[in-house]
């Protein structure tokens, strides 16, 4: 017997910007703030530019995971966006839809981010995994104490010095129990404590402007997460 069940997650908000470039971001700039989707094996089931994208994924036995934008135009070159999320979770329903569900607040802030900063600008995305022992209760409190932002609320304009990794200046743009993020003058930093949904910490980097090195970047990052769970 399996737990295999449907999920919807919803949101509902705005974005800075048109509708034409939040159709680019969410199409063809995901690296810039969500990963890569290079070799997704899905079909855009509906696709009526700018404002209506549905992106739909099958498998065997009836699974899917679908993907739909709606996008209207606001005033002063703004767009509600109503983004829902469905499909099917394999076993550990309530602790996949607790996690998705969390994440989606936190990809498409991200999103607004890289809307409101980064526009258009190349990027160089990096992929960061903890090692085993982040995946612990207090792993991501672990994280931040080491980054120095453990009391940092959101909004906050900080000054870091990471062990690996060098000095960081930029504004924590967003801060919860499960998530941080960290905006600089060229990079947006993501952190996501997913200790809280049976992983590892992990992290993204995305770098902006056309210089990023992405197998330097994992290197340092991944030798500071060594440090911290050592």
């Amino acid at each position: 017997m399996t737990d295999n069940r449907e999920f919807e997650i919803v949101f509902d908000g705005e974005v800075p910007a048109t509708p034409e470039r939040v159709w680019e971001a969410v199409t063809n700039a995901t690296a810039a703030w969500l990963f890569p989707n290079d070799g997704w094996e899905s079909v855009n089931t509906v696709e009526e530019y700018p404002n209506h994208l549905v992106n739909r994924m099958e498998g065997p036995d009836g699974w899917f995971n679908q993907l739909e934008h709606v996008i209207e135009p606001l005033d002063g070159g703004r767009a509600k966006l109503h983004y829902v999320h469905s499909g099917i979770f394999a076993d550990n329903w309530d602790e996949q839809y607790d996690g998705a569900s969390k994440h989606t607040a936190f990809y498409l802030h991200t999103l607004g981010q890289y809307l409101q900063y980064f526009d258009g600008q190349p990027v160089v995305f990096t992929d960061i995994q903890g090692p085993a022992a982040s995946q612990v209760p207090d792993g991501f409190v672990a994280l931040k104490r080491a980054l120095g932002v453990d009391g940092a609320a959101e909004g906050s304009v900080v000054e870091l010095d990471v062990d690996g990794v060098g000095r960081l200046s930029g504004e924590i743009d967003f801060s919860n129990e499960h998530f941080l993020g960290l905006r600089t003058a060229d990079t947006l930093y993501r952190f996501f404590g997913r200790n809280s949904f049976g992983a590892p910490v992990g992290m993204t980097v995305h770098q902006f402007g056309g210089s990023g090195d992405s197998e330097a970047t994992a290197k340092a990052w991944g030798g500071f997460l060594e440090k911290v769970y050592a």
